[in-house]
């Protein structure tokens, strides 16, 4: 049987394209070496489950320890019910046990149930640690799916428990999870006072944060399926889904699954940058579980902190130690690096799209109707009758969103999407002290006489905030780089005025022309 590209659970070697599990946690093998206890986190769906699954076989084939991996999942359910959340814990290690380790190596009998329920664990490990022949490593994943009083007793037996080792308890823990430890507190209710330190896991001695693929990585991968089918990638093909993806490894196995499996296209073929395009379009329709997981995260106050900048293209202002950026990182939403910007073009577009739309919904307008007879975008119609649209429902919109700060961007983006959406595609781009979110419209088209023409328009979005002075001289300014940057000889610059003494909508919502300082004529819209 062929091997695949994998988008559900831990990948096996025999059945899915992988890179090398092991090479993805180099510097485990020496933390454990050193008796650390330390901690992986990594966005969901990264690879973290296969890495420690090929860890914890790797040390214990090499003789020198007894590596268990294992799931606390399991005790998610007994919420802060701790004696049961730690006999469903226990339960997953033994079974685990059983099925990773040889019969000398697995745990005797677990303690009584005399045994204090605050202790269940931190006794069981003990026992198991003095009698195992080697010394024992354990990898506690899912551990974030712990809450309240449960992870706080998990993470106390653990750092009770952490002076004996490595005769009288487990030489080396891995805690691995979404989040860095730092966030545990907030999972155990979010007073760090409740465990008398400023970490729930100060024993930890490092972070490992697990990274997503690096360009010669996606070569490789994609390079597998070549090798065991002959279906080529052509020329840039791969370079593009590294650059759609950003090496998110389930988008990069999602979009070649996709392509292979789902369009499909045949062995026989090549797979263009035009079927990975298509390929992506079809993902963030569909919002699979791993795009709809993040796009749920949306609506909390941390995340759209962070968002709403981004959108907006204001500089962040968070006080200091504020977690906010650095959790919204740790959710893979953004990049891991500065500047900040969103992960991929992917999640980029999935922002957006998940944000408007309401917006999409709402808009009665008939696509079709926007097509001039030889095929191409009317985008001046559309951009007239939005204005007719924004008068009519813009003020009620604005007051409506939960990203109200944002919300002419995103009801803008929104319309265009609806009307768009089906015969062309929206390229977005926003960032951190931009200042503006810029649109590149493209409209493939075929005249009545059969000529192949694809269409490009270019819009910039600004608004007019409280205490700023008008935007519109920096707009056009802005609007010439990006016109310079896309080779178009003109655009349209949207500027939303949103000061609270600002003009009735019906008196200030118009369309005119401008001329940029290039000499560009330019079309503004005003709302």
């Amino acid at each position: 049987m062929s091997r695949r590209f994998n988008t559900a659970g831990p990948c096996v070697p025999t059945l899915h394209y992988m890179i090398p599990a092991l090479s993805r946690l180099p510097e485990g093998p020496g933390l454990v070496d050193q008796n650390a206890y330390f901690v992986v986190h990594a966005p969901r769906q990264t690879g973290k489950t296969t890495a420690l699954r090929a860890l914890a076989r790797d040390l214990t084939r090499q003789g020198q320890y007894a590596a268990v991996h294992f799931s606390c999942e399991e005790g998610e359910a007994a919420g802060d019910d701790y004696a049961a959340a730690t006999r469903d814990i226990l339960m997953q290690i033994r079974i685990s046990a059983e099925q990773q380790l040889s019969a000398e190596l697995r745990p005797p009998a677990w303690p009584s149930e005399t045994e204090s329920e605050g202790t269940l664990l931190h006794v069981a490990l003990r026992t198991w640690a003095q009698a195992c022949p080697r010394p024992l490593v354990l990898f506690f994943d899912e551990i974030d799916a712990l809450r309240g009083q449960t992870l706080i007793s998990v993470l106390r037996q653990l750092r009770a428990g952490f002076p004996d080792r490595p005769d009288e308890y487990p030489t080396s823990v891995a805690l691995c999870g979404l989040r860095d430890v730092r966030d545990y507190k907030t999972l155990s209710g979010g007073d760090a006072s409740r465990l008398g330190t400023a970490s729930p896991f100060n024993v930890k001695l490092k972070s490992l944060r697990l990274g997503d693929f690096t360009p010669d990585e996606v070569a490789q991968l994609y390079g597998q399926h070549t090798a065991e089918t002959g279906q080529r990638f052509a020329p840039g093909a791969v370079e593009h889904a590294y650059e759609l993806t950003g090496g998110q490894p389930w988008l990069v196995n999602a979009l070649a699954r996709e392509v292979i499996e789902e369009i499909p296209v045949p062995a026989s073929e090549t797979i263009t940058i035009e079927h990975l395009e298509a390929a992506k379009e079809r993902l963030i329709l569909a919002r699979a579980t791993h795009l709809d997981s993040l796009a749920a995260k949306l609506t909390e106050p941390r995340v759209q902190r962070i968002i709403s900048a981004l959108l907006a293209g204001d500089p962040l202002t968070l006080e200091p130690y504020n977690d906010d950026l650095t959790y919204v990182r740790d959710l893979g939403l953004i990049a891991p690096n500065a500047p900040v910007r969103v992960a991929n073009p992917i999640y980029r577009e999935v922002i957006v799209r998940v944000l408007s739309q309401s917006i999409q919904e709402s808009v009665t307008a008939n696509p079709h109707s926007f097509i001039r007879p030889d095929g191409g975008f009317d985008l001046l119609k559309v951009l007239d009758e939005f204005a007719d649209w924004w008068i009519e429902n813009g003020d009620f919109l604005i007051k409506g969103g939960f990203y109200h700060e944002v919300a002419p961007q995103l009801i803008l983006m929104g319309y265009l999407q609806r009307v768009v959406n089906g015969g062309g595609q929206i390229e977005r781009e926003y960032a951190i002290g931009s200042g503006r979110i810029d649109l590149h419209i493209r409209w493939p088209y075929t005249t009545p006489e059969g000529t192949h023409h694809l269409q490009r328009e270019a819009i910039e979005i600004k608004t007019w905030q409280p205490g700023k002075s008008n935007p519109l001289p920096q707009g056009l300014k802005q609007l010439d780089r990006y016109l310079d940057r896309l080779q178009l000889d003109t655009g349209t610059l949207a500027i939303f005025d949103q000061r609270p003494r600002a003009r009735a909508i019906d008196k200030r919502t118009k369309i005119s022309t401008a001329t940029s300082p290039a000499g560009r004529a330019i079309t503004l819209l005003n709302g």
